[in-house]
């Protein structure tokens, strides 16, 4: 499929793809890093993973760009901290390629932040805006990266103080009849209102990614929020969904009561 041939000093490969030639230096001087990029690339193209050399080339800068006119094309409310969040994520990633954004070095960034004193649930806002970032790379035709790195999400205590001790929490959720424990654990972990619990579906629900994605309508403020499932809350999460499969399979809601109904 390829070949090795040297160009001065340096190697260089070639290899085709759907009758098209493609020729890639390996910045080497010796034969064996040439081999070996000769047989990634290879194996790329057998996998339907090889998208071109451009891949190689795309930016953070130019991700942000698309992450940008993503919210706008949408009329996306958040768009103010969205571009808050890519003020911080840039005086990091700016300018580096974007399959040179590891998972090392995201988390170089969080510890830095860390650093500054940001809490953890805005360098978890600021992550999920990168992680936006490169699924909406990944979905583009060509796809401008071809993985999404592992980006790790920080715990928060997002329980709210204040309102309930702990022990206070816990004895008035043991009075509750059954189908209300699961509301006030709710309410308690996340600090959500009465209208956004009773109205949450489970299409808003992404057990894969542990989070929920809580309409801009049905907000105090009118912009959506994102929350990320933890402990007792991911525990509650799954409970409801294993009961609504067993009881109610056609129920939107995530919390109901004794008849499927909020």
């Amino acid at each position: 499929m390829g070949s090795i041939y040297k160009q001065g000093n340096i190697y260089w490969i070639k290899y085709y793809r759907a009758g098209k030639a493609y020729r890639e230096t390996s910045r080497s001087k010796k034969p064996g890093p040439a081999g070996r990029l000769l047989k990634k690339r290879e194996g790329e193209i057998v996998e339907n993973r090889f998208f071109g050399l451009r891949v190689e080339k795309i930016r953070f800068d130019e991700l942000a760009e698309d992450f940008l006119n993503d919210y706008r094309t949408n009329a996306k409310k958040s768009l103010e901290r969205a571009e808050m969040s890519l003020k911080r994520l840039n005086k990091f990633f700016g300018g580096l390629r974007a399959i040179d954004i590891s998972t090392d070095r995201i988390r170089t960034y969080v510890l830095e932040r860390q650093d500054q004193g940001a809490e953890n649930g805005t360098i978890n806002r600021e992550l999920a805006a990168l992680k936006r970032m490169f699924s909406l790379a990944r979905q583009m035709t060509p796809p401008k990266v071809t993985h999404v790195p592992y980006i790790p999400h920080l715990q928060e205590n997002s329980a709210r103080q204040g309102y309930f001790e702990h022990e206070g929490y816990l004895a008035l959720r043991k009075a509750l009849p059954s189908y209300l424990k699961p509301v006030v654990s709710m309410a308690y972990n996340t600090g959500m209102r009465k209208e956004e619990i009773s109205g949450l579906q489970w299409e808003q629900v992404d057990l894969m990614e542990g989070k929920i994605t809580l309409k801009a309508e049905d907000t105090k403020n009118n912009e959506p929020r994102v929350i990320f499932m933890e402990g007792e809350l991911q525990e509650v999460i799954h409970f409801q969904r294993a009961l609504r499969d067993s009881k109610f399979p056609s129920c939107p809601w995530v919390f109901f009561g004794e008849t499927g109904e909020m």
